[in-house]
Order: structure tokens, then sequence, then C-alpha cells
């Protein structure tokens, strides 16, 4: 897979079906839903940004992600809930590794799923396209460490631990450890 074949399946991604989720292109519309966890200290306690601050900066954001769409260079998809149709988290590529076929998936999900196997089904779906369709070699996944939830998910996904790059990030006014977690193509066809 190449960044043009990247871009140009990402500027409309497809639909993704599970039993209990579709995942598809995050809208405008999805403001409300998304400043409801997106606002929350415990929700990106162990990611790289700060609790959105208004729902105004939630739409403004999600704005801005729609030339991001335009442009092919944005990999996530909104995870809704479809019994509900509520808005409850994203789930994609936070970026490729074009030379080495390779891609980091992430997630982020509103407290009210968490524990209900919601990450990992959504991760999966993200994973079978990226396997099936992008034809990537390896997935990967990284959190900072502290973040157990996080780790469990890639425990659940089949992804094996490769390791810790000790206080490799500065977040949030400190340094951070960072550990990776992987699954290559030939294990995840084997499972």
């Amino acid at each position: 897979m190449n960044h043009d074949e990247i871009t140009r399946i990402f500027r409309d991604p497809p639909v993704l079906d599970t039993a209990r989720l579709t995942l598809r292109k995050l809208l405008r519309q999805d403001s409300r839903d998304m400043y409801d966890y997106a606002s929350r200290p415990e929700v990106s306690e162990y990611l790289l940004w700060q609790p959105h601050e208004s729902e105004a900066y939630t739409r403004r954001y999600l704005n801005y992600l729609q030339s991001r769409y335009r442009a092919g260079d944005f990999y996530d998809w909104a995870v809704v809930l479809r019994e509900s149709g509520r808005m409850i988290g994203t789930c994609g590529f936070t970026r490729f590794n074009y030379e080495a076929n390779s891609a980091e998936i992430g997630y982020v999900l509103h407290p009210d799923v968490w524990g209900k196997g919601i990450a990992p089904e959504a991760a999966r779906a993200v994973m079978r396209f990226g396997f099936y369709e992008l034809r990537l070699h390896r997935i990967e996944a990284r959190y900072i460490l502290g973040n157990d939830r996080s780790r469990r998910v890639m425990d659940k996904l089949g992804m094996q631990f490769e390791g810790i790059a000790r206080e490799s990030m500065y977040v949030k006014g400190k340094y951070v450890s960072v550990a990776t977690c992987a699954i290559l193509s030939e294990e995840y066809f084997e499972r």
C-alpha cells in the first residue's frame, strides 16, 4: 500500500460494521457526542491532548477534520453504537509507515462504555480492514505507561508486547515512558 492509495481510500473512508458498532467518517454533527467524552479529564489522562474546553472547540475541531478527510490524510473512524446511533469515540490509524508496510492503531472511547468490550470490537474491525484491504504487514499500538486499560485491549487483539521507550515523550509538562505492542499479518491470519 502506498501513500496515494491510502490518500484515495481515506478521502471517503468506507463504513465498517461489527455486531454492535458502525465505524464511519466523523461528521460535524458529532460535536455534542464527542464533547461529552472529550471534555472529561479521565478520557485524555493518558493521551497527548487536553480535554476539550467547550462544545464550540469540538465543533471547530470536527470542521477542521473535514478538510483532513478531503486531503485524505486523516485515518480515524467515529465509533457509533448501532442500536442508539450515539457516537461514543474514535478508532483508526494514527500513522502509516509506507516503507515498512505498517501502521499504528489508536482508539478513545466514552467512559460509559469502558469495560464492555467496545474498544477491542472497534479495533478488530480496523485491524481487519488494515490486513485484508490495505494488505499491511504489521499493526502496532502504543500506550503511555500506566494506561493499563489500553494495554488490556492490545492483549485482547493478540498483540505482543515489544518493549518500553523510557521517558521518550514529553507530554503535558512531563516525560513519559511509552510501550509498544504489535501484531504481524501472519500472526493475525493464524488466529
